[in-house]
């Protein structure tokens, strides 16, 4: 019986994990492949076939637009389903990528249960979502045994390996920038308290569904007299209360940043710079 695989695009490590392990865990005897850039994934994508692609909008060298239109001008891959996973979600993009030929989004920051439900009902518009479950259904001797192998060498702590031990620099606060904070079904207006290449400190105010540690995050950030808006892709580190009391109002989120994007990067040391003045 053939496998069904998917391809997971994105230039963020701990994005990609997130996404692999949310796969794994709700799509047993799913074949998962994965691209760090839209370069590398249409090389992959020029040699072999896949059932479904997810993939970051906003990547360096080749962005997800561009890959998803070259990907429909190939022959027999006018139907594959080709999902945006983007913190793009306003009107003008969305009508672009629905030109180009996307077949659904989701909106970073996105939790499993969004995730998962946009691929399930890919799979199953595609009639994959059947096989799928037939191949998880039969007999495969070692594979329960190799799945949860392969689920835990996919842990989202992967990504703070490169974070070296000695403490870094609180970075600065940038006096213009404005910033919203967007958690899976949240969004929270924050006050920078630092920023640097690496995390941004934030003070929020506490919500009823605080989000935990590691959840997936997305950083907007403007800077007065700039109508640009950089969406910087990252994952809570820590959260903690400004007060020594239960019932705390605000809280100091240190959020960690995974974009790997020059143009984020460049972007974020100016407003650094900016700020250190």
């Amino acid at each position: 019986m053939a496998s069904v695989s998917v391809l997971v695009v994105d230039d963020a490590p701990f994005i990609r994990d997130l996404i692999k392990k949310a796969l794994r865990t709700h799509f047993p005897g799913l074949q998962i492949e994965e691209a760090v850039n839209g370069n590398k994934a249409r090389q992959l994508l020029a040699r072999t076939s896949f059932d479904l692609i997810l993939c970051d909008w906003e990547m360096p060298e080749l962005s997800g637009l561009e890959l998803l239109q070259w990907f429909r001008a190939q022959p027999g891959q006018e139907k594959t389903p080709f999902i945006m996973v983007t913190s793009r979600g306003d009107r003008d993009n969305v009508v672009e990528a629905i030109q180009a030929g996307v077949s659904d989004y989701v909106g970073k920051p996105f939790s499993n249960e969004q995730l998962t439900s946009k691929v399930r009902k890919a799979l199953q518009r595609s009639g994959k979502l059947q096989q799928l479950r037939a191949r998880a259904a039969a007999p495969s001797g070692g594979h329960a045994q190799d799945s949860v192998a392969n689920l835990l060498g996919a842990r989202p702590a992967a990504a703070p390996q490169a974070e070296p031990p000695a403490p870094t620099s609180a970075g600065v606060a940038p006096r213009s920038a404005r910033a919203q904070l967007r958690v899976a079904g949240q969004q929270l207006p924050c006050v920078i308290r630092s920023l640097s290449l690496r995390d941004a400190r934030l003070v929020v105010r506490r919500s009823e569904q605080l989000p935990g540690v590691f959840a997936s995050a997305v950083l907007d950030l403007e800077q007065a007299g700039d109508p640009n808006v950089a969406r910087i892709n990252g994952y809570l580190h820590t959260l903690t209360a400004l007060e020594d009391r239960p019932d705390c109002e605000w809280v100091l989120v240190t959020l960690k940043f995974v974009d790997q994007d020059p143009a984020k990067l460049e972007w974020l040391s100016l407003l650094i710079a900016e700020g250190s003045h």
